[in-house]
């Protein structure tokens, strides 16, 4: 069997319903949060999936992604894993959009695009892929399928590096909280089966 990974985005925060950069900032899920990851425990708890017997299970340390693999069901199989963490953002922890770019415009960079100019104090867009690139060696190196639990822009470039695009690529597949993910194959090239599937929540 050609292995697959299954990825799951964290449940909401009170930071990514504002859309602040979350990077290695600790902070829990809200009570949404904690009730989409609930709605996606009972679809991966039940037909078709029926708990997802035999996959090996990873996580980011950080609280919001162990918070939605332990709602979820799964935390009692899980490890914590440092490569999953977020992106560190740096000095742009904690600003939204529009505060990083008015920092930006007065740094004379009018355009700033985080998957193309990348954050001033914290990881590069390499230094992130390094990661996926790590990630998905691990997911490919058996003969059965693995569930992780991460984050928006960090799986987004794993979703790039598996197909072996530019990891800049991120920037075209937006990830949802308590999204659903699947990362495969097709006529023996890694495939995209499913992407920011919600359906579980309704």
């Amino acid at each position: 069997m050609a292995p697959r990974i299954l990825l799951v985005r964290h449940g909401q925060t009170e930071w990514s319903l504002s859309g602040r950069h979350t990077g290695r900032t600790d902070i829990p899920l809200t009570d949404e949060g904690r009730r989409t990851a609930r709605l996606l425990a009972d679809r991966l708890h039940g037909a078709p999936w029926n708990g997802l017997p035999g996959l090996e299970v990873r996580t980011s340390p950080l609280v919001r992604a162990s918070e939605t693999c332990d709602l979820t069901g799964f935390g009692d199989r899980a490890k914590p894993w440092d490569a999953l963490m977020e992106w560190d953002y740096g000095a742009y922890e904690g600003l939204v959009p529009d505060e990083i770019a008015e920092r930006e415009r007065a740094a004379g960079r009018p355009e700033w695009n985080i998957w193309r100019d990348g954050v001033v104090g914290g990881e590069s867009l390499a230094e992130v892929a390094a990661r996926a690139d790590e990630v998905v060696g691990w997911a490919r190196s058996g003969e059965r399928d693995v569930l992780v639990f991460a984050h928006g822009h960090f799986l987004r470039t794993l979703g790039a590096r598996w197909l072996g695009l530019d990891p800049s690529f991120g920037a075209s597949i937006r990830l949802d909280p308590a999204s659903l993910s699947i990362l495969a194959w097709a006529y023996g090239d890694p495939a995209v089966e499913r992407w920011n599937d919600t359906g579980h929540l309704g």
